[in-house]
């Protein structure tokens, strides 16, 4: 357990901390910075959905329900981003910004931490490799939606200091998360095949809905070869933490 708090602490704070360091940057800087990141981030969500968690949850229960679960799942995250209580942004200039997308991008994001701490329990109880590689995607992921929620915050008339303390505690959030997906699982071990097939979707939907479409407003040959090279080095990353342990 204490492994997966370990992670699950890192998962967050680690990634409030990345965002914070890259806001210090120049936005020269960190306008080329950020398409990287989101690029390495769609690798490692694709990896660990597709080489960790489909075929851990494939090995203990039927193909057709973990299969049923994952569709269900992403029309589920669909919905749920149309309600607005799962919202990944990493523009600053989205249509939803002000005072109040401000406290909505705040219990939103603890929600999704939440969320997120469920997912590395549930990876950590399958196994312990497993549980690093999806801990990973989960930091790769985290660095730019927390810069997208501090640009909210500034633009919503916060200070840096209270933005990052809003962030830090919407982070913590993980930690309940993972305390609790690990204690319930480890009582119902016959739901972590289709908690880890929930979680693919997600991660599934977070890459392809979420990131995707932000890569494509680079269209040069050398944005799209240096994009290309990103995501198979986040999914390289996962298949060397899922497979070399």
């Amino acid at each position: 357990m204490w492994q997966a708090l370990f992670f699950g602490l890192l998962g967050s704070v680690g990634a409030l901390i990345g965002a914070a360091l890259l806001l210090a940057f120049h936005d020269a800087i960190r306008g080329r910075l950020l398409p990287c990141l989101l690029s390495y981030a769609t690798g490692t969500l694709l990896g660990a959905a597709f080489l960790g968690m489909l075929p851990r949850g494939l090995e203990q229960a039927p193909a057709q329900a973990i299969t049923s679960t994952v569709l269900a799942g992403i029309v589920a995250f669909f919905l749920l981003e149309k309600l607005v209580l799962w919202r990944h942004c990493h523009d600053g200039e989205c249509e939803a910004h002000g005072r109040q997308a401000g406290v909505l991008i705040l219990v939103g994001d603890a929600f999704h931490n939440f969320v997120d701490g469920l997912v590395i329990a549930a990876a950590f109880l399958s196994s312990p490799a497993l549980g690093v590689a999806t801990a990973l995607a989960v930091i790769a992921h985290e660095i730019p939606q927390e810069l997208g929620d501090f640009a909210i915050l500034l633009a919503a008339g916060l200070g840096k200091a209270r933005a990052l303390a809003y962030n830090l505690i919407s982070s913590l959030a993980t930690l309940p998360g993972v305390l609790v997906g690990w204690f319930w699982l480890a009582e119902v071990r016959q739901a972590i095949p289709y908690v880890l097939a929930v979680s693919a979707a997600s991660f599934i939907y977070i890459a392809v809905a979420d990131l995707v479409p932000g890569l494509h407003r680079r269209v040069g040959a050398t944005a799209v070869a240096c994009q290309t090279l990103l995501i198979l080095a986040g999914i390289g990353t996962i298949a060397l933490f899922r497979f070399g342990h």
